[in-house]
């Protein structure tokens, strides 16, 4: 491989020779051969967007041109705004190489970022990337008025609340809607409730499902407010949170592009010695999309029983044949979809234990010192939420159908029919006949009329199922 040299303060380094980025970042390559695991695009994108967000600010605020301060003319400015936008908007996800467990305040991904930006926008501006005198200079261009400390941690806040905004917001959203339809359709349909897994009273199809479509737009709740945890930004906080070496606007005028570049309402923190060194919005961001996770679940678990079947089981829905379902039992098929759910389910619930421990541990006085991990751990988690909502109500729910003959049989099987009996006969008399019911293997109805505990028309109105599937009136 043809390479060319490249130099930072501790001296030269060699790099790819068509590669943007420079020597901080080969160094990191080569100190970090842990996971082979790079940066989400999502963060990539996020640090292009930050950085875009920094320059517009310097450049209002007259730090490219004020005295002593480094000096770009206009055509250089516009140069390093169209390189940070490219990096924001995907072009250069292959010029990030460095391994996610890198240094715990993310410098050599920020270093990525400032290099990578820095030879796009001398290319841009008609220069050659290549040289070693660089006319945009990665920190003292790319990075002015920044640090690590507080872009790296702003860039994962950015990144978090966009895909939740745009990717997992919708997706819950169509797979509650289409929930929401389903519980519509079937209101009518009855079948027997279950709990602890045994026989109970009636219920009816929709209501069942109504509580699966209920639980997603709790879900949606929920991430909404893990967005919101993340809206304060360190940025302006620069080293330690004194804001040294930059204006005294440049966060609140950060903030302000990226809250209207992304239409989300991100604020300058409010105490940057918090903001820098502690990670707690992201601990609580995950909690709920943990929360989220055990929905989907449970959801998709209940969706897989009431499938099951179909002879020996339940079968009251029926699932698109999607695959065969075994490489050994002809004409198998399995709830493939649902499993997938419950394995990111599951998958996110574990990532949890990282995102607490980090936070927990890794703050300490003016640095969080864990923030890769979690930056990765945390948008890995709302990516696999996001996919596994979609696929869920593509090919599962979408095409769901209730198998009515299924349902209506298992009513009169059930001896928990007994249940609306008791008030007129006493519990315990119920309880014998539920007994003598499951003895004889009689259904309650027939048991009841045979005993004539009631007149047969108080009899046949207290079993009526639909009238069980609603409140006493």
């Amino acid at each position: 491989m043809k390479q060319r040299i490249e130099h930072d303060s501790m001296g030269e380094v060699a790099v790819p020779e068509e590669a943007y980025y420079g020597a901080q970042t080969q160094r990191a390559v080569t100190n970090f051969p842990v996971s082979g695991w790079t940066l989400r695009p999502a963060l990539i994108h996020a640090l292009g967007l930050v950085k875009l967000a920094a320059a517009n600010a310097n450049r209002d605020l007259g730090k490219f041109a004020g005295p002593g301060e480094m000096k770009l003319d206009e055509k250089q400015i516009e140069a390093l705004l169209g390189a940070a936008r490219e990096v924001a908007e995907g072009k250069f996800d292959d010029a990030f190489p460095i391994d996610v467990f890198q240094t715990g305040s993310g410098t050599s991904s920020n270093m990525n970022t400032n290099e990578v930006i820095a030879n796009r926008a001398i290319e841009i501006a008609g220069g050659d990337r290549k040289v070693e005198d660089k006319a945009i200079h990665p920190n003292d261009h790319v990075n002015m008025g920044q640090s690590t400390n507080d872009m790296f941690p702003t860039a994962i806040h950015v990144a978090l609340a966009t895909e939740i905004k745009n990717g997992l917001l919708p997706a819950l959203a169509t797979l509650r809607s289409r929930l929401e339809e389903k519980a519509t359709a079937w209101d009518g349909i009855l079948k027997i409730g279950r709990t602890h897994l045994a026989d109970a009273t009636p219920l009816r199809l929709g209501q069942e499902i109504g509580g699966f479509a209920r639980q997603i737009a709790l879900s949606e709740d929920r991430a909404k407010r893990a967005l919101e945890a993340v809206l304060e930004l360190p940025v302006g906080g620069t080293a330690v949170g004194t804001g040294i070496n930059t204006h005294p606007e440049f966060g609140a005028r950060v903030a302000k592009f990226l809250a209207d570049d992304t239409k989300i309402a991100f604020r300058e923190a409010t105490n940057h010695f918090e903001a820098n060194a502690q990670r707690d919005g992201l601990v609580e961001a995950h909690a709920l999309l943990r929360t989220i996770a055990v929905s989907l679940f449970t959801v998709a678990n209940n969706v897989r029983w009431l499938s099951s079947g179909p002879r020996t089981a339940f079968y009251e829905v029926k699932l698109a044949d999607l695959q065969p379902g075994s490489s050994i039992m002809p004409g198998k098929v399995n709830p493939v979809t649902c499993e997938s759910v419950m394995q990111v389910a599951t998958r996110v619930v574990g990532n949890d234990a990282t995102i607490v421990m980090a936070g927990a541990t890794g703050g300490q006085f003016q640095l969080h010192a864990l923030m890769p991990i979690m930056g990765q751990t945390v948008l890995e988690s709302v990516a696999l939420l996001t996919r596994a909502a979609s696929t869920f109500e593509e090919f599962a729910i979408r095409d769901m159908e209730p198998n009515e003959e299924a349902c209506r049989a298992s009513i009169e099987k059930s001896l928990s029919m007994v249940t609306s009996l008791a008030p007129k006969i006493g519990y315990e008399k119920a309880a014998a006949l539920a007994h003598d019911a499951f003895e004889s293997g009689k259904t309650i109805r027939e048991l009841a009329k045979e005993r004539q505990v009631l007149p047969d028309q108080e009899l046949e109105a207290a079993l009526d199922p639909m009238r069980m599937t609603k409140a006493s009136e």
